[in-house]
This record gives structure tokens, C-alpha cells and sequence, in this order.
């Protein structure tokens, strides 16, 4: 056996009211892609915070290549040959590429230098990229190219990378697999956490499972089953779905025409946007990261006007009404980005339930705030959904990634929506609390709700949507049933052919 990279040794991580890492210790192998897994919450990020020197452990040591290694800011980490490309990328839109890799760097050379150091290094490991691009006019995958060029100009023999595949389409999943096998093969190690297990499978040899806190076990991610390694991960048999054969009621949301600037710089406008949604229905929305997603979001939660009649909501024109009319009404929305605009990260858990959740669940009398509501309506979120935090008191931005999300897509499930529109509702959240999620919408639309689920996990919109549509440079297809749907079909609809071309096609 050759001696580990990087060896961890009963690492100890506490935080006032939970444990994050308790006595961790596993080894990276030179070449290896080892995959670390794990329920929200159980460590993860705390850990690999650890390993690049953002975190200080309590307790236990590090070794790299066998010598003592305790990283006291990230530099270090990266002077030692440890590079991290994290779940949300730290860009700026209006630089070009070369521009932002600069920025990432300790002592960056000449640009003319470095632009030619980057179209080196994209075009050795298979990911095209070009220098002088701004950008904001990037897509998702592009720009997660650029956050990986950045790393490898530092010729890191570990590399980290913490859900990389969720904003990527199927080929660009492909592409990143190749690179990374690239890098396997001229001995870089790859820590990969990712909650697509069947990605996990593909990829990994070796795979070390935490919960809370904890190393609850090890495997050969190729010699396991999905379903094995997430029952693992929970301790516990997980449960699918279940979907109740209902016929759909009243038309409820109308979408007629809708068509809108972005109100962002490098956004993506909406282009005579037009579907119903009846009671009891779940419509799910597809499409590559840019394509329209935000925008249309912020169009139907009322934080961008439109003309009256493009929305309405059981008949009535609501398009000029702002958030908190609709909410009044029942048309609630939870926004894809969880830590900032579906959440105030400095504000606890009950204010956050106030903010949303006021007028609905009557904390707001007579121009005074019913604290005692809100922190009872935020404990029942945390309750009905399984939100790993010390209590209402917590601040947002203290949960993890996925224990968030949880509370925000609870918040807004049980204040009784008429109209729920959710933006990537499972986005990093493990396959345990995902299954609840997915449990829970469906429940929402059996109660008599419309539920629009927009969504870049294809599998989700299947096991939860009755129709399927795609979004493609701010235009939406037209809705068509999910039973039968083949992924040739959705291929070609998130590639913007119309019902003629794909019948064409097919045929």
C-alpha cells in the first residue's frame, strides 16, 4: 500500500449546541476519487473546511504525505497543494474569465501570460474556455469550468469538490467526469461530495459515510447499490414518494402572454410565457441553469410587475401586485437561492418565519409584531421537517446547506399555499430529506393545491410531475404528460424544439 496523501486522525469540531465533527479519521490515496457522504448536517463541509484551512479542529491531527499538516488559512492549504471548488461559485459577472481566475490567484502572472496559461490548461483536460469571455454571459457549466482551470493552475495534488454536477446538464456531467479521471490518472486525489449516489457509483472507489458528525462506515461505492449507500448515510430504510391518483380540479394559475426584461444585467428575458395550472397538479419545469428560471420565479412571487392580465390568479389579473398580496391570496414562492433571498442569513430562524410567513399565519396585528406566533410557527417547521439547528433562535446562515432548505421549503408548505412555485427544491439536500421534500409537495397538490416545480433534476420532475415542461431561453415549451416522457423527448424539448420538431424527430 503507498502511504495516504492526506491522513485524517480523530478530527473534533464543536459548535455551541451541536457537534460537527466527532473523532473522524479516514485516508486519501494518491489517484483516488474518494467520495464523502453524508445527510445535511452530518460534517461535511465542516470537514473539508478543515482540510483547506477554514477551520480550526478541536481535537485530533492531520498528516500530509506523512508529515504534520494544520492549514491556518487557505493559502496554506493551497501552498501545500490542496484546491477547492465549491458548491456556489465566487465570480464576478462583469470580468472576463482570465480576470476572475487572476483573482483567485496568490501572485498571478502578465495577463497576456495567464490567458494563455488558461486556453493551455482547458484545452489539456477536455474544457473549452475562452480567456476574454465576460463572465455573466457564461452558462452554469461554463462557469464552473473557470472555478476548475482556476484550481488546476495551481497543479493541486488534492482537489475538492462539493457538489459539482448541480447545475450541470447531462453531457456537461460528462465532460467533468472525463477531466476528472484525467486527473486520477496523472495521480491527483479527488474528494467528491455529491448527493447523486448514482454519480457516486460511476466515479468513486471508495466512498466514507458520516453521520452526525460521526464515520458510520466505508465502502466501494462500485460494489454497492444507491439505495444501500443512502440507508447508510440516514441509518434507516429510506421510503420513495408515494403519488395519489387524483384527477386535477379548477384552473388556478394562468400564465397568458408572459413576456419581461430581466431585471439583472446578464439575465435571461421571459418570451410569451403561456400554461395553466389546475388544483391538485404538479407541473414540472425543466431547463439548463440561465435559461429563464429567476426570472420567472421572480415574476409569479410579485417581486417583478408584469401587465396585470399576463397573471392571474383563479380569473383575477394579479400581475401588478408585489409579494405580499399574493402571498395574502395564496400564491407563495420559494426562490432557488436559500441564503439571501429566500432567507436573511444574519436573522434567526424565527424572524425568518415572520418575514414570510406573517400575514398567512396572523403575526401581524394592527401594525405589531406576534413574536410568540412566529416562534411557534418556526419550531413547527423545524419539527414537521426534520431541521437539524439548536433551535428558532438559530441564525440562518449557522444550518447547513441542506438543513435550509428543508426549513425554507417547510415555511412556505404549511401556510397552506393555494399556488406553490418552487425553484430547485431539493438542490443539495440528501436523499433522505429530498424523498421527504418531494413526500411533502406531493401531499401539498393531494390537498388540493397547484404546484409548479422548477427543477434541473430531471429524475425529480419525473417521479413528481404529472405534465413536463422546458424552459429555453426564457421561453417555455408546452406542457405534455410525464408518463411515457422518454429523456430523447426532454432532450430535445430543453433544447428548445417545438412539438413539430420533436414529433419530426421522433418519427
Amino acid at each position: 500500500m503507498t502511504e495516504p496523501l492526506l491522513r485524517l486522525s480523530g478530527l473534533t469540531k464543536a459548535y455551541p449546541g451541536v457537534v460537527a465533527n466527532r473523532g473522524v479519521s479516514f485516508d486519501i490515496r494518491p489517484g483516488e476519487i474518494h467520495a464523502l457522504l453524508g445527510e445535511n448536517g452530518a460534517g461535511k463541509s465542516t470537514l473539508v473546511k478543515t482540510i483547506y484551512g477554514l477551520v480550526k479542529p478541536d481535537e485530533g491531527r492531520m498528516a500530509w504525505r506523512g508529515a504534520p499538516f494544520a492549514p491556518g488559512k487557505p493559502s496554506d492549504a493551497r501552498a501545500a497543494g490542496v484546491a477547492m471548488v465549491f458548491q456556489h461559485f465566487s465570480l464576478f459577472d462583469a470580468l472576463d474569465v482570465a480576470e476572475n481566475v487572476a483573482l483567485g490567484m496568490e501572485n498571478p502572472p502578465p495577463m497576456g501570460e495567464l490567458a494563455a496559461r488558461i486556453r493551455e490548461v482547458s484545452d489539456t483536460y477536455g474544457l473549452p474556455l475562452d480567456p476574454g469571455r465576460i463572465v455573466g454571459d457564461l452558462s452554469a457549466g461554463e462557469r464552473q469550468r473557470v472555478e476548475i482551470v482556476r484550481c488546476l493552475l495551481q497543479d493541486p495534488r488534492l482537489l475538492i469538490m462539493d457538489e459539482p454536477t448541480s447545475v450541470l446538464t447531462p453531457q456537461e456531467v460528462e465532460i467533468l467526469f472525463e477531466t476528472l479521471r484525467k486527473l486520477r490518472s496523472e495521480g491527483t486525489s479527488i474528494l467528491y461530495i455529491s448527493h447523486k449516489l448514482e454519480e457516486i457509483r460511476a466515479l468513486c472507489e471508495h466512498a466514507t459515510i458520516l453521520r452526525l458528525g460521526e464515520v458510520v462506515a466505508t465502502c466501494d461505492p462500485r460494489e454497492a447499490s444507491a439505495r444501500e449507500m443512502a440507508e447508510m448515510m440516514v441509518g434507516s430504510a429510506l421510503h420513495r414518494p408515494a403519488r395519489a391518483a387524483k384527477a386535477p380540479g379548477e384552473v388556478v394559475l394562468q400564465l397568458d402572454g408572459l413576456t419581461a426584461a430581466s431585471p439583472r444585467p446578464f439575465g435571461t428575458a421571459l418570451k410569451d410565457v403561456s400554461v395553466e395550472v389546475r388544483a391538485g397538479e404538479v407541473l414540472g419545469i425543466g431547463g439548463v441553469a440561465g435559461n429563464g428560471q429567476d426570472e420567472l420565479l421572480l415574476a409569479l412571487s410579485g417581486e417583478m410587475r408584469t401587465a396585470a392580465e399576463m397573471v392571474r390568479l383563479k380569473g383575477a389579473p394579479v400581475g401588478r401586485l408585489g409579494p405580499t398580496a399574493r402571498r395574502r391570496l395564496g400564491l407563495l414562492c420559494a426562490p432557488e437561492e436559500r441564503n439571501g433571498h429566500a432567507s436573511a442569513p444574519d436573522m434567526s430562524l424565527t424572524e425568518n418565519a415572520l418575514l414570510t410567513g406573517g400575514v398567512r399565519k396572523g403575526m401581524i396585528r394592527k401594525g405589531f409584531l406576534d413574536w410568540g406566533k412566529a416562534r411557534g410557527f418556526a419550531e413547527e417547521v423545524i419539527r414537521g421537517f426534520d431541521v437539524r439547528t439548536p433551535g428558532p433562535g438559530a441564525a440562518a446562515r449557522s444550518l447547513s446547506g441542506g438543513n435550509l432548505q428543508k426549513f425554507v421549503i417547510g415555511r412556505e408548505i404549511l401556510q397552506a399555499p393555494q399556488v406553490l412555485v418552487v425553484n430547485q427544491p431539493t438542490w443539495g439536500v440528501d436523499a433522505a430529506a429530498a424523498a421527504a421534500i418531494r413526500q411533502a409537495l406531493l401531499d401539498l397538490a393531494a390537498g388540493g393545491a397547484a404546484v409548479i416545480v422548477v427543477s434541473q433534476d430531471l429524475d425529480e420532475l419525473m417521479e413528481i410531475s404529472d405534465r413536463f415542461a422546458a424552459l429555453n431561453g426564457g421561453a417555455l415549451s408546452a406542457p405534455v404528460p410525464t408518463g411515457g416522457l422518454t429523456v430523447h423527448r426532454i432532450g430535445l424539448m430543453l433544447g428548445g424544439a417545438h412539438d413539430m420538431e420533436v414529433a419530426h424527430v421522433e418519427a
